[in-house]
C-alpha cells in the first residue's frame, strides 16, 4: 500500500495554520489508504541536528574507516534517505519565518540531499509527488507590496525540484496573523477565506494524489 512521508516544521501546535491544513491533507489521503503507511517526522518536538563536517566527510570515506561520529551521521543521513526514496508522497507543513522556512525545516533539507544520490544528476526519489502548506502572516501574492520579500516557497520550489527532482504543488493559506495582530484586523475575512480555500484545496489535492499513486 500507499506510503506518505509527513513532515511539520512549524514551532507552534496549538494554533498552527500549517499544521492544521497538512492534518485535513493527512486525514483525506488515510481515509483514501486505510491500510496505507504514514511516516511522521515533527522536526519542531523531534529536531534534526545540522549538517556537520563529519556528517559531510562520512560520504567520501569508507565505512570501515568511520569514526563514530561519522558513523552515527551517516546513518542518520541513511534513515533519512531511505525514508524519501521508499515515499509514494510526501507532505511538508512550513510557516514562513522571517521571509523563509524554519531552521528545523532546513537541517533535513541538508541532511536528505545526498549528491548522487537524492541529489544531483539523476536524483534517487525524482518524480515523487510532494505537497507543501506553506502558511504566511501577511500576504506576499504577486502584485502585493511584499512580494519581493517571499523566501519560502520560493526556494522550497527551487530546492525540491532542482536538488531532489521531486514534483512540488503548493498550498498557501495566507494573512494568518490577522486574528492576533490589531493592524491587520480589517483583514481577518480575507484571512478566513484563505484559510478555508487552504483547507478545500487539501482535501481536493489528497483525493487526486490518492487516487494517482495508486494507479
Amino acid at each position: 500500500m500507499p506510503t506518505l512521508l509527513h513532515i511539520d516544521s512549524s514551532a507552534f501546535h496549538e494554533g498552527s495554520v500549517s499544521r492544521e491544513v497538512a492534518a485535513t491533507f493527512r486525514k483525506e489521503w488515510e481515509e483514501q489508504h486505510p491500510d496505507g503507511t504514514v511516516v511522521y517526522r515533527d522536526l519542531a518536538a523531534d529536531p534534526l541536528p545540522h549538517l556537520t563536517a563529519d556528517a559531510i566527510t562520512a560520504a567520501f570515506v569508507p565505512a570501515a574507516d568511520h569514526t563514530p561520529e561519522q558513523r552515527a551521521a551517516h546513518a542518520l543521513r541513511e534513515t533519512l534517505a531511505e525514508e524519501l526514496e521508499q515515499a509514494d508522497a510526501v507532505l511538508i507543513g512550513t510557516p514562513m519565518y522571517n521571509f523563509t522556512i524554519p531552521s528545523s525545516l532546513k537541517a533535513w533539507l541538508d541532511q536528505v540531499i545526498i549528491i548522487g544520490r537524492t541529489g544531483g544528476e539523476a536524483p534517487s526519489a525524482a518524480g515523487t509527488p510532494v505537497t507543501v502548506v506553506t502558511a504566511r502572516g501577511g500576504s506576499y501574492a504577486a502584485g502585493t507590496p511584499r512580494e519581493s520579500f517571499e523566501f519560502a516557497s520560493n526556494y522550497l520550489e527551487k530546492v525540491l525540484t532542482g536538488m531532489l527532482g521531486l514534483e512540488v504543488d503548493f498550498i498557501v493559506p495566507e494573512l494568518t496573523l490577522a486574528h492576533v495582530n490589531p493592524a491587520m484586523a480589517d483583514l481577518r475575512d480575507k484571512a478566513d477565506a484563505s484559510r478555508a480555500r487552504a483547507h478545500e484545496e487539501a482535501v481536493a489535492k489528497a483525493k487526486v494524489l490518492a487516487v494517482r499513486v495508486a494507479a
